[in-house]
């Protein structure tokens, strides 16, 4: 990008969208969809299931294939057991949506990864007129700070670990499992930690400080592109928690900062809407990175999807 380049920030679509919390509610929907692929933009949901619980007790089911517009690929198939001829009869998503917002109401969301669910049905019901504005649980966060050691924290592992039997790979069982999972999260924490709040602290500001991270490994690949490279980042990440994308520079030779500053190389921008300190659709340090960058200096201003490329360059 040269200093006289125009750049352009990708504005983020979803206004208005619940946040993700660390929370241990006991009222709660624990959701889960299948779909044709991971871009809401272009695949469809073709199963939509959410659990009710109260105090850990199940209340309410709903639950319902879902017909899409075009033919399911025989992967899709492979992965989820769903078949053409299972979703034939099903309804359109259009016939269900509502209902299924009728039925999780304004309660708080919990799911594995499930920013992925959030935004489907997110842009689905925004055909309605209806934003979809509930806090939610990812519990894939829970485990990142509970179970480091796990080599992955896919919903599988996860199980496994606790010695749940893992149904197929459909929306309801999935629910059922996330539940289980989460329930085995707690019970962990009370372990572990005494409180929640305790647990919660993992996740406060002063954990995040770059000055605190510090890098695992001087085995560096000084071509790698974040080598010698500064790094701040905004907003709310979606696939990672920010001290862990941190760590990633750090380990590649690369430094983090708390703010923009004229040793800044690269802004990382996640999700903005939750940010305390927007004003005008931007954060301060977007701001001030656009300011920098228009006097002249080397900065650029990355999506998180840059910055997971950015990552995996050999």
């Amino acid at each position: 990008m040269s200093n006289n380049t125009n750049f352009n920030i990708l504005e983020n679509k979803r206004k208005n969208k619940g946040n993700s919390i660390i929370s241990n509610p006991n009222k709660y929907v624990v959701i889960d969809i299948e779909t044709t692929g991971l871009d809401p933009k272009y695949c469809e949901i073709i199963e939509l299931a959410a659990i009710k619980y109260d105090n850990n007790k199940e209340i309410a089911r709903f639950n319902s294939l879902v017909k899409p517009d075009y033919e399911i690929d025989s992967f899709i198939t492979s992965l989820t057991g769903i078949t053409n001829e299972m979703v034939k009869s099903a309804p359109k998503i259009s016939e269900i949506i509502i209902d299924f917002y009728n039925f999780i109401k304004d309660d708080i969301l919990i799911g594995h990864c499930i920013h992925f669910d959030i935004n489907f049905i997110y842009d689905i019901l925004i055909n309605e007129n209806i934003t979809l504005n509930n806090d939610y649980i990812n519990i894939k966060r829970f485990a990142n700070k509970i179970l480091p050691q796990l080599h992955n924290k896919k919903l599988s592992t996860l199980a496994s670990h606790y010695n749940i039997i893992l149904p197929k790979h459909r929306a309801l069982d999935d629910c059922i499992t996330t539940n289980e999972c989460y329930q085995k999260f707690l019970q962990d924490i009370d372990e572990k930690f005494q409180t929640f709040d305790k647990f919660k602290k993992l996740f406060s500001n002063d954990y995040y400080k770059a000055k605190n991270i510090k890098s695992t490994t001087l085995d560096f690949n000084e071509d790698h592109p974040l080598f010698n490279k500064t790094c701040v980042f905004t907003g709310t990440l979606e696939h990672f928690v920010r001290r862990d994308a941190m760590q990633f520079v750090v380990n590649l030779g690369g430094f983090c900062g708390d703010n923009v500053t004229k040793k800044t190389n690269y802004l990382v921008l996640g999700n903005l809407e939750f940010s305390s300190n927007i004003k005008n659709g931007k954060s301060n340090k977007l701001k001030k990175a656009e300011k920098l960058i228009l006097s002249g200096q080397d900065l650029k201003i990355i999506s998180e999807n840059i910055f997971l490329d950015l990552l995996n360059e050999v």
